[in-house]
């Protein structure tokens, strides 16, 4: 397809960032929004760059496309989730980290804290901790997911039973009315059931999108769980759930958090 200046700088700028977002683009070439969101349109049409809320996407493989695009919805929303979470996380504690993009959330959060021992099973957590001397990073082998950097296996599961940790930080695909916490990839499940059972205490992540998803694979139940860190509990069933297993809910978007 044929591309004008601005847009050829805006694919170049695309590649060398992964992502550009409409916001900043208008920025930077002192133009609307809207006349961006059209030139993103019209790349996007063409095959050129991959759309998402907001922004687009450099499409370096569809694997890697499909995650940076879960990484963008309610980046917010995880940001926050992420900090509320560090906070319950005290220094010099042992913890695992589980796959997910809501979990990479927490780790970032916590390059502040000392002293920590990570155990965990997803790489871009281990990448980005490896670099903090007061963080020690200890990472489960097994099949590696092309898609997100996430170890799973009988192998992962062995490694993960070695350990009796102080916290677990885990997601979930999908939160159902009944209360089960669901995903779709049982080798995934096998390993998160391994970490809920070897976590003194278990904090799950995960907002507000996620009660709106299906997903069939049961990982485990809201009663499992002794925190639970989300954005906002949006169906009373759940709230009742909480409640009646004695989970503590913390919702970020409440106005005395």
């Amino acid at each position: 397809m044929y591309l004008s200046e601005r847009q050829s700088e805006i694919v170049d700028l695309a590649k060398a960032k992964g992502r550009v977002l409409v916001d900043e683009l208008a920025t930077h070439f002192d133009i609307t929004p809207q006349t961006i969101r059209m030139d993103l349109n019209s790349l996007c049409n063409g095959r050129v760059l991959v759309r998402f809320h907001g922004g687009a996407i450099y499409p370096d493989g569809k694997e890697n496309v499909e995650y940076e695009a879960r990484r963008q919805i309610a980046a917010d929303e995880k940001r926050k989730i992420g900090l509320a979470t560090a906070q319950i996380i005290p220094n010099n504690a042992s913890l695992f980290i589980n796959i997910g993009t809501t979990t990479e959330a927490v780790g970032q959060a916590l390059t502040n804290h000392t002293g920590l021992m990570v155990v965990t099973n997803n790489i871009n957590v281990a990448n980005s901790l490896r670099l903090y001397p007061s963080i020690e990073v200890a990472i489960a082998g097994g099949v590696v997911r092309r898609s997100d950097g996430g170890i799973v296996g009988e192998a992962a599961v062995d490694f993960i039973n070695q350990f009796k940790v102080d916290y677990a930080v885990i997601g979930a695909s999908a939160i159902d009315l009944d209360g089960f916490l669901l995903d779709y990839d049982f080798r995934e499940v096998k390993v998160a059931q391994a970490i809920i059972e070897n976590a003194r205490h278990v904090i799950l992540v995960a907002d507000s999108t996620k009660y709106e998803r299906r997903a069939s694979v049961k990982l485990g139940k809201l009663t499992q769980v002794d925190t639970f860190v989300t954005d906002r509990v949006k169906d009373p069933a759940i709230r009742n759930i909480c409640n009646d297993g004695d989970v503590n809910v913390i919702e970020i978007d409440t106005p005395d958090y």
